[in-house]
């Protein structure tokens, strides 16, 4: 029996996909039992709580509650929608999907509201070819090529990195034929063309400007860096331009040339972050090919999850040597403070960037600043007591007072004894610098702790679980009883379905799989736990499957799977018949009754409470 273009291309590309695999692409998994586990991507997660089944094919958070299989997994972690997770996961297997194959009926609008998306992929990726080439080719760019060579970029790199050129023309970019599906509504959507305040009419973007290709971890393109030439006037004096925000660019959760340093990252566990975009090529070109950049902006929580899903349990950061330098390493201290990852800063001679520094002392020095970096305590200890006169006791309570301030922050950062133990040593060697005693600089810390937090700090952190249940409306127990007896027992589904209607469930997410287990029954179709989940792309859905097939499985020793089914349809039977009593009682306090029909709902409530007596146990509500 046929089910459906739709099914067949899920099932075909769930088949081709171990998610052991797939999951270990963005986090460290290790094998724990008969699984693997890791640490959580969604949720601040110190200790591994994801576990990741290559029986089933699923995962599930035990903390925050995230599960599901291949295609919510990819939804979840990429941000993308069903049809989109579907095409990801279709190409990294190799296989093939025409349009009809690719969704059918429910997922009909989300692939069509998902066309613009690839349409902005389209473009983006156009674009980078069309000033690539121009960068390469045309005589025009010469001064951008004599900046890359001055700055000893390589021609190796321009085309590793596919730098590029927009031309100084107000719209070059539209007059290169684009596509048929790149219209100009697309271009503006991805952020390539502008349109001119005063005349309303469009623009290129980067007009005149050497382009950067900014690429998600997958590779594909998703914005640009326009940086200003020498040799080339303009009209906006800013010497960086990025690509607007769009729903592919956002700046705070990507990282430059992350899809060409993920590798070397996983491989050495540690990703070297930097300011500029030539620093990353200039770091690539000398061997340090787990360099990245930031995009403008200051290093955050979202760029930290996005280095750990490639495993990297240390962040060197790299600061140039000026004012601004030292300024971004105190602002970030707190952050990584209070993150379970091992932060190094390096800050640089003044007056140099990590490219002048390598194309003026090399790779070794380089590679020595790096060995010598120093953990983000250290750095903010030796920035707070920097020409520190211990005779001058005001000057040395106000360091103790920044490095304490600082401290008193990191109120759960990994193992508490170890925390300590740092604590103490920067509190020791403060000691030494201020003249202040440990104890005293110890009574302190704890009365910066014991201070009531900001309304800043005390605002709940987005990345903390909740302990808001996957659905939207509470599922009875009655209901959970049901699903996870099924998974248990899927042969027992006919019997269930001739005594329970899907009608009966109250909660939305357990009504809809009831009723396709229901239809499986009445077309001789398996249930079970893979093909239920191929049958919804609802990552909610998927997510309480997997959470209740965990649950029966976790009770599977103590219950036999037939005992259940007969719990559960006696639930459901004493449900009804609490029902029953409850619109009986209603219906004789409305007093709109004949004689007769009193008398007959009052046989009925005698012999509905005896049925109730007789059944022991307690009920669910």
């Amino acid at each position: 029996m046929s089910f459906g273009s739709s099914y067949d291309a899920k099932q075909e590309v769930k088949q081709a996909t171990d998610i052991v695999e797939l999951v270990g692409q963005y986090i460290a998994l290790r094998r724990e039992g008969s699984g693997f586990t890791g640490l959580c991507p969604w949720h601040n997660d110190r200790r591994p709580s994801l576990k990741v089944s290559p029986q089933r094919q699923s995962y599930r958070c035990f903390v925050c509650g995230e599960g599901g299989d291949c295609f919510s997994f990819v939804m979840k972690i990429e941000g993308v929608s069903f049809p989109e997770a579907l095409q990801m996961l279709a190409e990294r297997a190799g296989i093939s999907l025409s349009p009809r194959r690719q969704a059918s009926g429910s997922a009909t609008a989300a692939n069509q509201a998902a066309s613009p998306r690839k349409r902005i992929y389209e473009a983006l990726s156009w674009a980078e070819e069309q000033y690539h080439r121009y960068l390469i080719e045309s005589a025009e760019a010469e001064p951008a090529r004599r900046y890359l060579a001055d700055r000893g970029i390589s021609t190796e790199s321009i085309g590793h990195f596919r730098l590029g050129m927009a031309p100084n023309q107000w719209n070059w970019l539209t007059r290169q034929q684009p596509p048929r599906s790149v219209t100009p509504e697309i271009l503006q959507q991805s952020g390539l063309i502008g349109t001119a305040s005063e005349t309303g009419r469009p623009f290129d973007r980067f007009k005149g400007r050497l382009l950067f290709a900014i690429r998600d971890a997958q590779g594909r393109t998703v914005g640009f860096g326009g940086r200003l030439v020498p040799g080339i006037e303009l009209k906006s004096p800013a010497k960086y331009v990025n690509s607007p925000e769009t729903p592919l660019f956002v700046k705070n959760r990507l990282l430059y040339a992350l899809d060409i340093a993920r590798q070397a990252i996983r491989r050495t566990e540690t990703a070297v972050v930097v300011e500029g975009y030539t620093d990353v090529i200039m770091a690539h070109q000398h061997g340090f090919a787990n360099t990245v950049a930031v995009l403008g902006t200051a290093l955050g929580s979202e760029h930290i999850r996005l280095l750990r899903r490639f495993q990297a349990n240390r962040i060197v950061l790299v600061l140039d040597g000026d004012e601004a330098g030292q300024r971004r390493a105190d602002q970030l201290l707190e952050l990584f403070l209070d993150s379970d990852v091992d932060l190094r800063i390096v800050t640089l001679p003044e007056g140099l960037d990590p490219c002048d520094f390598l194309t003026t002392r090399g790779s070794q020095a380089f590679a020595h600043l790096l060995d010598e970096a120093v953990d983000a305590l250290e750095h903010r200890f030796r920035t707070a007591s920097r020409n520190l006169d211990p005779d001058d006791t005001h000057a040395a309570s106000q360091a103790a007072e920044r490095v304490l301030s600082t401290l008193a922050k990191v109120r759960s950062a990994g193992n508490p004894a170890a925390l300590r133990i740092r604590e103490d040593q920067i509190l020791f060697r403060l000691s030494r610098r201020t003249g202040i005693s440990h104890d005293r600089l110890r009574e302190r810390l704890t009365s910066l702790r014991r201070q009531p937090a900001s309304s800043t700090q005390s605002a709940p952190r987005s990345d903390v679980p909740t302990t808001q249940t996957v659905a939207a409306q509470r599922i009875r127990p009655r209901e959970r009883e049901l699903i996870e007896a099924l998974l248990l027992e899927p042969e027992a589904i006919s019997l269930v379905a001739e005594q329970i209607r899907p009608e009966q469930i109250e909660n939305p997410a357990c009504r809809q799989i009831y009723a396709k287990a229901c239809e499986f029954a009445r077309t001789s179709v398996p249930v079970s736990l893979e093909r239920l989940l191929l049958e919804f792309d609802e990552p909610s859905i998927k997510r309480l499957l997997v959470e209740l097939d965990e649950h029966a499985q976790a009770k599977l020793e103590t219950v036999e799977p037939a005992q259940r089914v007969d719990a559960v349809l006696e639930l459901f039977r004493r449900h009804d018949l609490q029902n029953q009593r409850r619109q009986a009682i209603e219906a004789l306090k409305q007093q709109q009754l004949e004689e007769e029909e009193e008398l007959k709902l009052l046989d009925r409530l005698i012999r509905s409470e005896r049925s109730r007596q007789r059944i022991s146990g307690p009920t669910d509500g």
